[in-house]
């Protein structure tokens, strides 16, 4: 395979995906011609366009196609699209054709990789650890599988040395990097259509884990099987880095960091839960690792602003609060509804949530009707099929699920119907979740309930 240096042109397939637009952008920083195929058009694959990169939303053989030499071209795909006509013409006329996890760990073999994996976490870890990265002013280049509040892309460069990547255990992708700092956040079960059970997850996660050089860091969530030796991180519990004495004051958490040889206290931070207390504890560790002094740190998490569409939260004048999240598995809704429930244990919960695959839905139903029969109520969106197709899943419906939530006030919408619906609810919080299309909600969400008269 040629070096990706001798490319001159890259098409993405599937170029609005979180993660294939950090390479795309990438690539359009390197000064190379990026264009792409994606079948929706949103925000990101807008923002993409207006940073020069071209884009189509119909599966055409067109001009901008057949006119690609193979020789200088390079398309790289996801692997969440199965069939389509762009892909077999590029496979058919023997263009070099690489799925989107090869390349990136081709871009980053050549650095000291800080890959950050899990099933949950990893998103906000890979975020904060390149935020870090970035005020402690090391040289690093960073792929995150979300949209860094703080310097608003989810792609950023500031040198070579150091690369920071979300190792995405989806079809194995993370398989091949070449870490040399690691983390590993938890081994949850998910994803059963590609790894079939727990065990299956599992044992992804720990040949993950072997990839590290025994001579570098790797960092586990302290109670994780991964059978090598690791550092270990933990909450309010001893590990080799560590955090307690958790203080809440208004929308702040106050906690104590301990390394092996030292303790820091009043770390200030503003991501509530005590999940994100976790992983900015091994961010903290990486970090520590690297060099990086702790004036520097304590300043950097007091300032970090989190990533879009991981709690984000808006506090209206008339009372109202409004919160969106990406969380798309049982483990994660708990975890923001419980944050919910500890800064607002007596205000009226309405959750609006869109379930992601049809086989998700299937595998985790139980436990996704656990987590949203703690809401006051609910709106179930119709279930988001991505790269499924719904008559593969027979009776697996957002009705179905709904039967299994222990709510009296509960009802199924359509994404089209949702925004009506919503305004008709009584509410003190409104949470919306999911990691379909339900983000289209999110402005005239905003927008609306500004509008609304105080009733305090």
């Amino acid at each position: 395979m040629n070096n990706l240096q001798t490319y001159q042109t890259f098409y993405f397939v599937g170029i609005g995906g979180i993660g294939m637009s950090a390479l795309a952008r990438y690539f359009n920083a390197s000064g190379k011609k990026v264009l792409g195929y994606d079948k929706t058009n949103t925000k990101l694959t807008q923002n993409l366009m207006n940073e020069g990169i071209d884009i189509v939303f119909e599966d055409l053989i067109d001009e901008r196609i057949t006119s690609l030499q193979k020789e200088s071209t390079l398309v790289i795909y996801t692997p969440a699209i199965k069939t389509l006509g762009i892909l077999d013409y590029f496979n058919q006329n023997q263009f070099e054709v690489l799925k989107r996890a090869k390349v990136l760990g081709l871009i980053t073999e050549n650095t000291d990789c800080i890959a950050i994996a899990g099933t949950h976490g990893k998103t906000t870890t890979s975020t904060l650890v390149a935020h870090l990265c970035k005020e402690a002013d090391l040289p690093f280049s960073c792929f995150l599988g979300g949209i860094s509040e703080n310097f608003k892309s989810n792609f950023l460069y500031n040198g070579s040395k150091y690369s920071v990547v979300e190792a995405d255990e989806y079809d194995r992708s993370f398989l091949n990097l070449s870490p040399d700092w690691a983390v590993v956040t938890s081994t949850d079960a998910d994803h059963l259509d590609i790894y079939g059970d727990k065990s299956h997850i599992e044992e992804g996660f720990r040949q993950f884990a072997a990839l590290v050089p025994q001579d570098k860091q790797l960092f586990v969530r302290k109670g994780l099987e991964i059978g090598r030796g690791h550092q270990t991180y933990a909450v309010n519990e001893p590990a080799d880095y560590y955090s307690d004495n958790l203080r809440m004051d208004h929308d702040k958490i106050y906690f104590d960091f301990h390394t092996p040889t030292e303790t820091i206290k009043d770390f200030v931070w503003e991501i509530p839960g005590i999940h994100n207390v976790e992983n900015a504890t091994v961010a903290l560790a990486i970090l520590h690792n690297l060099g990086a002094d702790f004036d520097t740190l304590k300043k950097a998490i007091a300032n970090f602003k989190g990533i879009k569409r991981r709690y984000t939260k808006h506090i209206y004048q008339n009372g109202k609060i409004y919160i969106d999240d990406y969380a798309h598995h049982p483990t994660e809704i708990n975890a923001v509804m419980g944050s919910i429930k500890t800064f607002y244990p007596d205000k009226k919960l309405l959750v609006a949530f869109q379930p992601h695959l049809f086989s998700r839905t299937r595998d985790f139903a139980d436990g996704f009707a656990e987590s949203l029969s703690k809401a006051d109520e609910l709106i179930l969106l119709d279930i988001y099929p991505a790269r499924e197709l719904q008559e593969n899943f027979e009776g697996v419906t957002s009705s179905w699920l709904l039967e299994k939530v222990t709510l009296d006030k509960k009802e199924v919408s359509t994404l089209s119907d949702a925004f009506e619906k919503i305004k008709e609810k009584n509410f003190d919080i409104l949470l919306t979740v999911g990691a379909g299309n339900i983000d289209t909600l999110y402005d005239p969400i905003c927008e609306w309930i500004s509008t609304i008269q105080s009733t305090m």
